[in-house]
């Protein structure tokens, strides 16, 4: 048997995930996985940065990621075991943030899309005669036309 009159099969699997990778939703997620990342990144800051140390002050000057429950002490050889509940409370305080910014973009385009479909549609224009009635109506004209001279 000749190597050359060996037939492979055509490989599509290249042409086949370019035509996945292209399409406009895997494009769009793609994009939106990015900028919710970043997004994340910015929430993250706001409440370490910026919420946290303001309600640590109100609350006798805490550090909430200092927050833990040492459920056992330290021994020459493990470390403490400790419960971190203070950086729990900054996870959910990012997470209401993510949470509360989520619901204004929804219901921001929510209320554009209701107002959308509130306008009133343009009226159609009316279609094109058919050639009878464009026929019917250069009669009638000529009709009239006719019955003016007399």
């Amino acid at each position: 048997m000749n190597p050359n009159d060996v037939k492979l099969p055509k490989v599509k699997f290249i042409d086949e995930f370019k035509a996945f990778a292209l399409k406009g939703n895997v494009v769009d997620m793609a994009v939106g996985i990015i900028i919710g990342a970043a997004f994340g990144k910015i929430v993250t800051s706001l409440v370490n940065d910026i919420i946290m140390p303001p309600i640590g002050l109100l609350v006798g000057g805490v550090n909430f990621t200092d927050l833990v429950l040492e459920l056992k002490k330290a021994t020459d050889v493990a470390p403490a075991v400790t419960w971190n509940y203070g950086n729990f409370i900054q996870v959910v305080f990012d997470f209401l943030i993510v949470a509360w910014a989520v619901f204004v973009a929804i219901k921001a385009i929510s209320t554009l899309k209701r107002k959308e479909e509130a306008a009133p549609a343009p009226a159609p224009e009316p279609p094109a005669p058919s050639k009878e009635e464009a026929l019917l109506t250069e009669i009638r004209d000529l009709l009239k036309a006719q019955a003016l001279k007399k």
